[in-house]
């Protein structure tokens, strides 16, 4: 508890804003709002400030500028990327395909980590690379509203409580811990829908 006040003490302005307005994008998400959007883009840009400034996690940073911009698609894709234009409805992958995603990811992940290790002075390489590379693939599951984004999502913000635990951003741990949490309630939330869909269809 003494070190959550002391965090919250010396929590920089950007950190702050990040944590508020990711909250916000993450439970409208789970609400399937695309107004979560719009959240998203203000917390991922002060994200990228404060990874990059405060924790030199460089490749956080730039998976944070790449929100800002994914996020523009994904509102539009919400909105009028189902059939005839009309609202996007949540899909699922094949287990086939979600084979090819990890794989593929992992892969990704360790050649991304090998490089930033050789050649940058950035920290946590490994793991960065691998939140980083798999946060891009869930993202584009969730900007198609892919049910399972929310399986990798749990496991990404996992990594992630130990990523910025190590790195010494208690809120930011916290927040992850949040996440986890909130994305096992999409999960079960955007499952339901689906289940009445299926039953309206019926």
């Amino acid at each position: 508890m003494e070190k959550l006040i002391e965090a919250l003490q010396q929590l920089h302005w950007s950190e702050a804003g990040a944590v508020i307005f990711g909250l916000i994008y993450v439970i409208l998400a789970a609400r399937e709002s695309v107004w979560c959007w719009f959240w998203g883009i203000l917390s991922t840009g002060l994200w990228a400030y404060a990874t990059y400034t405060l924790y030199d996690l460089y490749l956080d940073a730039l998976l944070q500028v790449f929100y800002v911009c994914v996020s523009f698609f994904g509102i539009y894709q919400w909105m009028k990327g189902g059939q005839r234009k009309e609202e996007l409805q949540i899909s699922s992958l094949k287990l086939n395909q979600h084979f090819v995603l990890i794989v593929g990811g992992l892969i990704l992940s360790l050649l991304v980590g090998y490089f930033f290790a050789e050649y940058t002075g950035a920290a946590a390489t490994y793991l960065d690379a691998f939140t980083t590379v798999f946060s891009i693939i869930a993202t584009f599951m969730v900007v198609r509203k892919v049910l399972g984004n929310w399986i990798y999502w749990i496991v990404i913000d996992a990594v992630y409580v130990y990523l910025y635990f190590t790195r010494g951003s208690v809120l930011f741990t916290l927040l992850m811990v949040v996440y986890t949490v909130i994305a096992i309630i999409g999960y079960i939330e955007w499952k339901k829908k689906v289940a009445q869909a299926s039953l309206h269809v019926k």
